[in-house]
């Protein structure tokens, strides 16, 4: 059973409907129906991503990821970390008040700059440990390009396998750019040399990313989650969700 009701969707949230029933979809699919976890969304305000804010793909895939959320997490919010050189803001969307959030926040921010995966990592995982879930955390990371510091985005991943955190990594781009090397080398870092359990993902959403469809978006999402969840279980690193 979802965490948000279908019911509780159509009144707080009536836009999201079709994706809280396709990610349900999805969910059943990876045989997740019954995991609970914290969901946090990672998307990259450096200056080459103007145009994904400009033409609302970030937006969709704000509203996407909390069509996710809701059966997930039940309460109906989504903590977002924006970053660039630094981390820009650490806010939240939510199911009643989704429309336009995403321009909302970004009025408010300043310089686009360039692109520190780790600082973003970072601000994810104090996050999470100081809210002191008891649930698994499944972390939506958007970029369009790799990061400044590639060392200590590596370093700071390895160092989040000993938690209970699942990091879903999405680039928005050209698919055959060389900017998404570093994150396939970080979803196929060795376990047990470089991290304790596989905590990473990678899939390449294209220059359009309102394209893809709601099913294959949930399908990538959640695809690895699974046998990030069993492998983590056995490890002692989750004990619940």
């Amino acid at each position: 059973m979802a965490a948000i009701s279908l019911e509780k969707v159509e009144r707080s949230a009536p836009a999201l409907v079709s994706l809280y029933k396709s990610a349900g979809a999805s969910m059943r699919r990876n045989g997740l129906e019954a995991v609970r976890a914290a969901v946090y969304l990672v998307v990259d305000y450096s200056g080459s991503m103007r145009q994904y804010y400009a033409d609302g793909s970030v937006q969709a895939l704000a509203d996407r990821v909390l069509g996710l959320s809701a059966h997930l997490d039940d309460d109906g919010r989504v903590p977002v970390v924006f970053f660039s050189t630094d981390v820009d803001a650490v806010t939240e969307i939510a199911l009643d008040d989704h429309r336009g959030k995403i321009d909302r926040i970004v009025a408010g921010l300043g310089h686009m700059g360039k692109t520190s995966y780790h600082l973003a990592m970072d601000a994810v995982i104090d996050h999470y440990l100081d809210s002191g879930s008891t649930e698994p955390a499944l972390v939506v990371f958007q970029t369009d390009g790799g990061p400044i510091n590639k060392a200590a985005a590596e370093r700071y991943l390895c160092k989040a396998a000993k938690l209970p955190m699942f990091w879903q990594f999405i680039g928005f781009g050209d698919r055959r750019s060389k900017q998404f090397d570093f994150l396939r080398k970080l979803d196929e870092l060795p376990v047990p040399a470089k991290r304790v359990v596989d905590n990473a993902g990678f899939f390449h959403a294209g220059s359009d990313p309102r394209r893809m469809s709601d099913a294959e978006l949930y399908d990538r999402l959640l695809g690895e989650y699974p046998q990030w969840l069993a492998a983590a279980r056995a490890r002692g690193i989750v004990t619940d969700g």
